[in-house]
């Protein structure tokens, strides 16, 4: 199946904003935490902080805040301009998916089948 995948460099310094980078913020709105969206995602935590950090270095305001501890404890949410980020960016996906869909199915109808080749194990077991 063909298909696109987006991704916008944002400033001077590119920051990348992506489907993961996407999917990490939908995570950590679950979730609480930037510790256990990572662990939801198999990704190691400090990767995670560092995409967090990366984000949030690059929009005027935060698109993730943490609070500190406490009786309730600490944890992580995702700001107005987190939750606004997530929505434009699906609305992004969206309207490139209809913008270019019938090049994607034009090139989709012109791709080979997958070909299948026997193993070398069943091979032999046919020869006998």
């Amino acid at each position: 199946m063909t298909r696109v995948r987006l991704r916008i460099y944002l400033g001077e310094e590119e920051h990348k904003l992506g489907p993961g980078k996407v999917q990490l913020l939908e995570a950590i709105g679950e979730h609480g935490s930037i510790s256990a969206a990572a662990r939801s995602m198999g990704m190691a935590y400090r990767h995670a902080w560092e995409l967090v950090n990366d984000l949030n270095r690059c929009f005027e305001s935060p698109v993730v805040a943490a609070s500190s501890g406490g009786r309730a404890g600490g944890g992580t949410e995702i700001t107005p301009l987190g939750e606004e980020l997530i929505r434009r960016f699906h609305a992004m996906e969206r309207a490139t998916r209809r913008a270019i869909g019938r090049d994607l199915d034009a090139l989709d109808a012109k791709v080979a089948a997958p070909t299948r080749t026997a193993s070398p194990a069943k091979d032999r077991s046919r020869a006998r």
